[in-house]
């Protein structure tokens, strides 16, 4: 068997091969759930109440429908690493960064997300790996996109 290569190529590291997605897929689920279960409890409500205008009726679904869209707005993070860097979706912004712009992967005690270190000095929340429902598996993608950083990234490293 031959030694394995100074520097693996991307896609041969262990675990998932790339590209990979984390995202908070308990707290996804549940968000998407909650608003599906609000809009047809809405429009039900909308359907079944006597005496409604059709105005009061539609303003029932609406209001379904605005929850739903804010619910999905609150599901959309996810973090995407690929052999050329990672994607980060927060809510309402995405940004793409190098693998070399990644110098450190930060998820403390009571953060509500990955924080990631930038080589401009600048810090990204990365709301796709959150441990709010689903801790250990928070961890798990943290340390995850950490060894990836590590492997990939070109910045400096902390010991």
């Amino acid at each position: 068997m031959s030694a394995p290569a100074p520097t693996p190529q991307p896609g041969t590291e262990p675990g998932r091969s790339l590209p990979v997605t984390f995202r908070p897929t308990r707290t996804r689920i549940v968000l998407l759930a909650v608003g599906a279960a609000i809009l047809v409890t809405l429009t039900a409500i909308a359907i079944l109440l006597e005496g409604l205008g059709a105005g009061e009726r539609a303003s029932f679904v609406v209001t379904g429908l605005l929850f739903l869209g804010v619910l999905a707005l609150l599901a959309r993070p996810k973090v995407v690493a690929d052999t050329d860097g990672v994607t980060v979706v927060n809510l309402t912004t995405t940004r793409r960064l190098e693998w070399a712009e990644v110098i450190k992967v930060n998820l403390r005690t009571g953060d509500p997300w990955v924080i990631l270190d930038l080589s401009d000095g600048t810090n990204l929340p990365a709301m796709g790996i959150q441990p709010g429902i689903a801790r250990r598996q928070a961890i798990r993608d943290a340390k995850e996109l950490r060894a990836l950083v590590e492997r990939y990234g070109t910045g400096p490293r902390d010991g």
